[in-house]
């Protein structure tokens, strides 16, 4: 908890009692110049989005899949993975995580394609590492089926996924509209890899067997995170029918894969790619060439080049993104300037709003066709998506992000944009009133005791986060909208239901408690939620009892791996991002005035840097929580704005 120094002269002190610039008006200006000129000209905002370094191993294994090597590119993509490893050997999910078994095992063996020297100390201390931890049949899923593509496991040491599901009627207990958006995009033309038992290429003949402490021919353990007892049934069920595949007839196979073939091929999503992220983008393209389609093929020349505008170059080293963040980097962006210019209107500012506004509205989802439809045949479309394109799949959150900062550019040419924005954001909602990031009621929890399932992120539930921000922006309009009502009364009560015995939030798509708990805290404000509710002011103490001494706020990526209430919110660093989040928070629960917010207010001023910016070097962000971690570059940009601007117009 934040104890406050005796007689000590702060920042923020000064804040408000000169007439001039103060401090806190510096503060705002130095980092909205940098912001606004990071606009494109388009009007949008996009900035880096770095994972692990799962993604840039599997680039360069992909490049030996195929026998497309670009050697310069794999030197860059090389250096960045070397500069990541940890002392012990290991490559951790995120910046100063444990290390990971999968994600050591794929950078291994992509600096070995690469011409690493397995004797080198980098390589051998990877190897040390993996040994030690039991080797690389306890990989998952994905790094089993990719093992077994480059022929270092046996196919039987993958789940059994026949591309015939895609010929599964609906009513069965396994479904493709049963799993979540990604799975799907995913596991579509994967379907078609594995049931062909596609070889890779891999001209150099490279293997990694020295990983393996038995020989995989000989590997009797590959199912061991298989615990549940439904999950061992459904087990024994798939290793019969992985005996019994030999048996599927040829034209029912054929069949199964020109379904497979023809689904992802309607969702190719020009060079946006297939679900524009990465992992489907790159099994689309190797299913391609599986199946026969030359380089020079439409499909295949626009995923692969889909693929590409994910690579990041800097000068000694590149990496590769999982996808963009337009969308969702511009609205966030949007909102932070339109909070600072409520004070200190400025026309460069003012323009620079209109334009993204202008961009995001130009990217509404309408009538276009997308699986959540599904679900809910009956919804007019009127969603964003979160990259630049992705119109099967619009993303809820993102368009709540998106609706709220249109309505508050008061734009009178957005009116159809926003009912459209309101009436699908409505209609999406789950039975149990909550929201979901893609489908309404995506909650078939039995399929993660399937062997595939190993990652813990096959569905899509409704989370607290995503409904927080749609009961903001429904709340915010429901002045217009008085229909929405019931929708907004379901959905508090499904984040009082959700919230913590401590009074947090967990965070599903963003690092974790403190971003769960803003996320719920802005829309109940937003909805007229008395400052005085037990839930707000249970949320407010938890907030305070998590506050840094220096002021600030910090929470570590491994409260999804552990969860006790002495570990949310808390991490031995400081960080711009959570501490923005935290002091917006506070705000929404009625606090401008504690001294917990100037203090956190005050570590802002005093660690902004040179640029501008706050630079945490932290993650913030799960893709999927246990398996995989982001890093939002804009984060510690556009937040630290919003908070300080809404501290000087409450106090102002």
């Amino acid at each position: 908890m934040f104890t406050e120094p005796a007689a000590r002269s702060t920042a923020i002190d000064s804040a408000f009692l000169k007439p001039y610039e103060t401090p806190l008006d510096q503060a705002i200006r130095r980092v909205k110049e940098p912001l606004l000129a990071l606009q494109y000209p388009e009007g949008y905002w996009v900035f880096e989005l770095e994972a692990d370094c799962t993604i840039p191993s599997e680039y360069i294994l992909m490049m030996h899949f195929m026998d497309e090597i670009d050697a310069d590119l794999q030197a860059k993509i090389a250096v960045y993975l070397r500069a990541h490893q940890q002392a012990d050997g290991s490559y951790p999910l995120f910046t100063g995580g444990p290390g990971d078994m999968s994600c050591t095992v794929k950078v291994y063996y992509a600096l070995k394609l690469a011409g690493d020297d397995i004797d080198a100390p980098h390589m051998k201390k990877a190897r040390d590492w993996v040994l030690a931890q039991g080797g690389a049949a306890h990989s998952n899923v994905f790094t089993r089926i990719m093992l077994a593509m480059f022929e270092q496991v046996p196919w039987r040491a993958v789940p059994f996924i026949p591309v015939e599901i895609m010929l599964l009627p609906k009513w069965f207990p396994f479904h493709l509209d049963k799993v979540s958006y990604w799975s799907r995009t995913v596991m579509v033309p994967l379907f078609i890899l594995c049931s062909h038992k596609v070889k890779a290429r891999n001209p150099l003949k490279i293997g990694v067997r020295e990983l393996f402490t038995v020989d995989p021919e000989q590997e009797r353990d590959y199912f061991s995170h298989v615990k549940t007892p439904l999950g061992k049934v459904i087990l024994a069920l798939e290793r019969v029918g992985f005996r019994l595949e030999p048996l599927i007839p040829k034209a029912l196979r054929q069949k199964a894969t020109q379904k497979a073939l023809d689904w992802f091929v309607e969702r190719l999503n020009g060079v946006d790619g297939l679900g524009a992220i990465f992992p489907a983008m790159v099994n689309a393209y190797e299913a391609l060439d599986l199946l026969g389609y030359p380089p020079e093929h439409e499909y295949r020349r626009i995923a692969k080049e889909s693929i590409d505008r994910l690579l990041v170059f800097k000068d000694d080293h590149a990496y590769c993104q999982p996808c963009v963040s337009p969308i969702w980097d511009t609205g966030l962006s949007s909102l932070a300037l339109q909070e600072a210019n409520k004070y200190d209107r400025d026309i460069r500012t003012e323009m620079a709003v209109k334009a993204g506004l202008r961009w995001l509205a130009s990217k509404q989802l309408t009538d276009h066709p997308g699986d959540w439809r599904i679900r809910r045949p009956n919804v007019e479309g009127g969603g964003w998506a979160f990259q630049f394109d992705n119109t099967y799949y619009p993303d809820v959150d993102d368009s709540a992000v998106v609706a709220q900062a249109i309505l508050q550019g008061h734009g009178p040419e957005h009116q159809e944009v926003l009912r459209r924005a309101g009436n699908w954001i409505a209609g999406m909602a789950s039975e149990n009133g909550g929201w979901g990031a893609f489908d309404a009621d995506n909650t078939y929890y039995y399929l993660n005791n399937i062997p595939f399932a190993d990652h813990g992120a096959l569905l899509d539930p409704p989370t607290a986060d995503v409904s927080g921000r749609c009961v903001m922006f429904l709340a915010s309009d429901k002045q217009r909208r008085a229909e929405f009502q019931p929708v907004i009364d379901a959905g508090i009560a499904y984040l009082r239901q959700e919230q913590e015995a401590d009074g947090s939030w967990f965070g599903r798509w963003g690092t974790n408690y403190i971003y769960g708990t803003w996320s719920v805290l802005v829309g109940f404000e937003a909805a007229g939620m008395s400052k005085d509710d037990p839930a707000m002011r249970r949320a407010a103490a938890w907030l305070k009892s998590v506050q840094r001494p220096d002021g600030s706020w910090g929470e570590d990526n491994l409260t999804y791996h552990d969860p006790g209430e002495d570990k949310r919110g808390r991490f031995e660093y400081s960080m711009a991002f959570h501490t923005a989040l935290a002091l917006l928070a506070l705000m929404a629960a009625g606090e401008a005035d504690s001294p917990e917010v100037a203090a956190g207010v005050d570590y802002l001023l005093r660690t902004q840097g040179a640029d501008g910016f706050w630079h945490d070097p932290y993650f913030n962000a799960p893709g999927f929580p246990k398996v995989f971690y982001l890093k939002y570059h804009g984060y510690d940009k556009f937040f630290p704005l919003w908070a300080l601007a809404r501290y000087r117009n409450e106090r102002g």
